[in-house]
């Protein structure tokens, strides 16, 4: 099987499959007759043409896989033909699950000892909106579930893989430069409300 020939398959597929494909998940469609290599140097290939071309559209390594997106800039259009609203989490579901995303795996009471709240029904939201799963249990006492990120996750905030999540410093230095003091302390309270109400 030629490369050209490869690049239109994979292209294919990228553009009736909703969720990334992996190299593997490829692999298997074509079964033995594209190397690995040759998946993997057809996608950079897509990858390279769909950036020179400048379209609205681009293939993007995420969720430790490739698909199609739309650039950022044509989102208020998308929205306005498929009349949905963007869905949005709670503070405290951004909190949660940027807890589990840096401090996986761990069960609920690492997280609830971080936030200080009841965290039963948060997790249970992340759970069913497929952000986090559950890797097991663990060995202690009462052998309470243990929760990391899901693909999904990845897919959702555009990562490759965890390796792409933001350090703490980063997002310390984005804080500083984008949000004025007074924008922060608003914000600031509007969580500590939050919570004392999560608390009742």
């Amino acid at each position: 099987m030629q490369k050209g020939e490869v690049k239109g398959i994979i292209e294919s597929l990228l553009f009736v499959h909703q969720h990334p494909l992996t190299v593997a998940d490829i692999g298997r469609i074509l079964g033995d007759e594209a190397e690995k290599k040759l998946i993997r140097e057809a996608l950079a290939e897509l990858v390279a043409e769909y950036e020179e071309m400048g379209r609205s559209f681009y293939l993007a390594e995420v969720g430790e896989g490739y698909q199609l997106r739309t650039r950022v800039e044509y989102a208020p259009w998308i929205r306005n033909l498929r009349k949905v609203k963007p869905a949005r989490l709670s503070k405290s579901a951004f909190e949660t699950l940027a807890i589990v995303a840096y401090r996986q795996p761990l069960v609920r009471a690492e997280v609830e000892h971080i936030r200080g709240v009841d965290s039963g029904w948060v997790l249970n939201s992340l759970l069913e909106k497929g952000l986090i799963k559950i890797l097991g249990r663990k060995e202690v006492a009462g052998r309470p579930l243990v929760y990391g990120t899901s693909r999904r996750f990845l897919e959702v905030f555009g990562l490759r893989d965890l390796g792409g999540l933001p350090t703490l410093q980063e997002l310390d230095a984005l804080k500083e430069e984008e949000m004025p003091a007074t924008q922060a302390e608003e914000i600031s309270e509007e969580v500590d409300e939050e919570e004392e109400r999560e608390e009742e």
